[in-house]
């Protein structure tokens, strides 16, 4: 099969790997799309995330749809042909984490394009069985990938314990920013307002569920003066957390999803005299199926967020895409499922 592989930073090679085999209770996904994600970019950029380094080359892409073509024992052969999106977790199953819910807390985890586990931007991959989620005919096979980032939304909304009339305050208009207003205008927000300072970004978010856009600098005192039931920060810039936690009523919750620096000051007295609530995502547990059930519902637009298509001879290409501030979602199309599914 073909496979896209990070050789070295900043270097992508084309390589022709065996087609692995599914094990117990695995099945085998021809992959369709996959979408490209930031930490790929970043992986591919830099060879880093904190303590997650690549020193050996590693295929990326975790954002993934396809088709199962084979299953290993344990597996009913009729899920062949299912058209499915893969939760790229891996967890032991058996930690505490695991035991207690917290799948994606599991130390043991195994995950798509993390250092040392190969992703996706190849033709073919295994993934467990109740991780491979059918997906009905009328998603594409780029919304499929999507539900990974949107299950990003999903888990940061579910974090923000967001309730319906809630008032949510989201720094960062770029993909991920879209992915968590559409997750919290389905869980009920009336009023999502959105930061960013690109004009284009603000102009395009109100297509993807948030009700106003506002500049992080030209509205600061209308951001300060929000009263937010909650704010999600998708831009890791210390001054949009501070100013964002600012921007919270008595009780509010503060969710960090942005990967930013390590280490930034957070103001203690205002967290502790109003009772905040400061927390972060890691993944997600078990978001496939309410993302599908969205999407069914039309609560979603997945589609519409696909702003460039490569092939997989152009995944390089395709990592370079954010350059682009008209960017929002870059897909790699490698082998599209039949019918009018695949169109998107």
């Amino acid at each position: 099969m073909r496979a896209s592989v990070l050789v070295e930073q900043g270097v992508i090679e084309l390589q022709e790997r065996p087609v692995p085999v599914p094990g117990d209770g695995e099945v085998l996904v021809r992959v369709a799309s996959v979408g490209v994600c930031g930490s790929d970019v970043h992986y591919y950029k830099h060879g880093r995330i904190g303590d997650f380094v690549v020193e050996e080359p590693l295929v990326l892409g975790h954002e993934v749809s396809g088709r199962v073509v084979a299953v290993g024992r344990g597996v009913s052969e009729a899920r062949v042909g299912e058209r499915v999106a893969i939760d790229p977790q891996r967890p032991c199953g058996h930690c505490r984490a695991c035991r207690s819910g917290r799948m994606n807390l599991c130390p043991h985890m195994e995950f798509y394009a993390t250092p040392p586990v190969d992703g996706t931007f190849c033709d073919y991959v295994t993934a467990p069985a109740d991780m491979a989620y059918p997906v009905p005919d009328a998603m594409s096979d780029d919304a499929a990938a999507l539900l990974e980032p949107f299950s990003v939304g999903l888990w940061a909304a579910h974090k923000a314990q967001v309730t319906p009339g809630d008032r949510v305050l989201v720094a960062g208009a770029g993909p991920i920013g879209a992915m968590v207003a559409q997750a919290v205008r389905a869980r009920g927000a009336a009023d999502v307002v959105v930061t960013d300072f690109v004009d284009s970004r603000r102009e395009r978010i109100t297509s993807f569920g948030a009700t106003r856009a506002l500049h992080p600098v030209d509205d600061a005192d209308e951001i300060a003066a929000l009263g937010a039931d909650a704010f999600v920060d998708c831009s890791g810039a210390t001054p949009a957390v501070l100013s964002g936690i600012r921007a919270l009523r008595p009780g509010g919750a503060a969710v960090l999803v942005g990967m930013g620096p390590d280490e930034m000051p957070i103001p203690v007295g205002l967290v502790a005299s109003r009772e905040i609530t400061v927390t972060g995502v890691f993944r997600y547990v078990d978001t496939w199926p309410r993302g599908i059930a969205l999407f069914t519902a039309g609560a979603v637009h997945l589609d519409e967020m696909v702003t460039a298509r490569y092939p997989l001879e152009q995944v390089e290409d395709a990592l370079n895409a954010d350059s682009d501030p008209l960017s929002m979602k870059a897909v790699v199309v490698l082998n599209p499922t039949s019918g009018a599914a695949a169109a998107s």
